[in-house]
């Protein structure tokens, strides 16, 4: 008896291992006349968030996954959970990019990565479940509320950053800095505002700033910065 179990769950081992993940990519298109912020409010997924010079459009390249499941499955769980979406809302785009919470029968849950291209001065506000997020070239404002996963940003405007866990890497900013952080690591360079940050677990390293940097709260982990032009206001 105990070999005919254990022959089953091999069995079911090796159909289990056999699935694949469900992939999908979907194209969105949007005229950016006249609008100034493009608003992301995604689940989970990597995204990558790319200004692009001379454009006057938002695309967005989707690739939905869902793991575990053949194509019939998984269309079936795409129509019912997917929240996905590209609209103009008087001066705002909005993409919303999502599954509602369900149950999945074996693996993990569906996610969706996003591929992003933005005029390059446009403002963008995202609001972000997990997955590492980048933005590169984007010369307008950059708001992001996180709950975890990397956060990469180069050659921005001002930047606010609310976020639960995940390592944070800011460099060239024109404007400036706002972060408050649960725990990870954060990284800072050449930035010709000021800096602020609020933080509770992870390292600091600040450096190149041509304003103020204030430390609300560096929690626990090491402190370092340099060449900073304003005051400093850190409990160090």
């Amino acid at each position: 008896m105990r070999s005919f179990l254990l022959i089953a769950m091999f069995a079911a081992s090796l159909a289990h291992a056999g699935w694949s993940d469900y992939e999908e990519v979907r194209n969105l298109n949007l005229a950016a006349d006249g609008i100034s912020q493009l608003t992301i409010n995604a689940g989970a997924g990597s995204m990558d968030v790319t200004g692009v010079e001379g454009v006057n459009n938002i695309t967005v390249t989707a690739t939905i996954v869902v793991p575990g499941k053949n194509e019939d499955d998984a269309a079936r769980v795409i129509e019912k959970r997917i929240k996905l979406r590209l609209e103009k809302n008087a001066a705002e785009a909005e993409l919303d990019a999502w599954f509602e919470s369900g149950l999945m029968s074996f693996g993990s849950s569906p996610y969706i990565v996003l591929a992003v291209s933005v005029p390059s001065g446009m403002a963008v506000s995202i609001d972000d479940g997990s997955g590492s997020i980048d933005v590169i070239d984007v010369a307008g404002d950059i708001t992001i509320d996180d709950g975890s996963g990397s956060i990469d940003i180069r050659n921005v405007a001002h930047v606010r950053i609310d976020d639960g866990s995940g390592s944070i890497d800011i460099e060239n900013a024109t404007g400036d800095v706002s972060i408050v952080d649960g725990s990870g690591s954060i990284s800072v360079k050449h930035v010709a505002g000021s800096v602020t940050v609020d933080d509770g677990s992870g390292s600091i390293e600040v450096s190149d700033i041509d304003s103020d940097l204030i430390i609300v709260d560096d929690g626990s982990g090491s402190l370092r910065f340099s060449d900073i032009r304003g005051t400093v206001d850190a409990d160090t």
